[in-house]
């Protein structure tokens, strides 16, 4: 579904990204771990374009999208949930999930997409007049995940979904990413949680400085020692 082929992002002379090359195909959850400043969500905003890669390829669901524009790359059905959730706090719930649908023009599917985000996300429901900068964090994440459903995801950027969550809302999160990817929605996860994100992924792929130096099933990296003592806490 996604190759990613020798790509590398600079931020002037800070090489954030260097010559990535991964793979994400149809049905998975894959997931970037990493520590700060590795290079996981600049991954994720080169894919969508809203960064400037400074090499590299990207290919989605055989087309080159690798200069596409970002909207364009919305309406192909890659779609990103950003870091820190990103609403549109002077705007309602609703208001915020029509955004989502900003690029679609199917009334039927719209409407049906709606009724699904209500129904993986009850409480959107019941605050669906509400303003969106009045939400706690995990309604706003709750919202910014719904928002992106609303573009009819073929496959999922989620950045950071858990960051400044309670525990028993991470899990709430993370349920909700399996049963989106149940749902046949592919995801590409970005999350600083290394075990829970290596217990849901199909694979993972690890980042230091900008490159990526392993990768596995979850399985696999769970039960490797180097990773458990850099990422799980040993």
């Amino acid at each position: 579904m996604l190759k990613v082929e020798g790509l590398s992002v600079q931020y002037g002379a800070i090489r954030a990204l260097r010559d990535a090359s991964f793979e994400v195909a149809e049905g998975e959850i894959i997931t970037l771990i990493g520590s700060n400043g590795a290079g996981k969500s600049t991954t994720l905003s080169a894919l969508s374009n809203v960064v400037r890669k400074s090499a590299g390829t990207v290919t989605f669901r055989g087309q080159d999208i690798t200069s596409a524009p970002p909207e364009e790359i919305v309406r192909l059905g890659l779609v990103q949930v950003p870091e820190g959730r990103r609403v549109f706090a002077n705007l309602t719930v609703r208001e915020n999930l029509d955004m989502g649908a900003y690029t679609r023009r199917d009334r039927g599917g719209i409407a049906a997409d709606m009724d699904r985000v209500f129904e993986l996300f009850p409480r959107m429901k019941e605050r669906v007049r509400q303003h969106a900068g009045t939400l706690s964090g995990g309604e706003q994440q709750m919202l910014a995940i719904g928002r992106a459903l609303m573009a009819a995801p073929r496959l999922l950027l989620l950045d950071e979904p858990s960051m400044g969550l309670a525990p028993i809302l991470v899990d709430e999160i993370f349920h909700i990413v399996k049963t989106i990817n149940q749902g046949g929605t592919t995801v590409l996860l970005v999350e600083q949680n290394a075990y829970k994100a290596l217990r849901l992924a199909n694979r993972a792929y690890i980042l230091e400085t900008g490159e990526i130096v392993r990768t596995g099933t979850g399985p696999e990296l769970l039960g490797d020692d180097a990773v458990r003592a850099a990422y799980l806490g040993g």
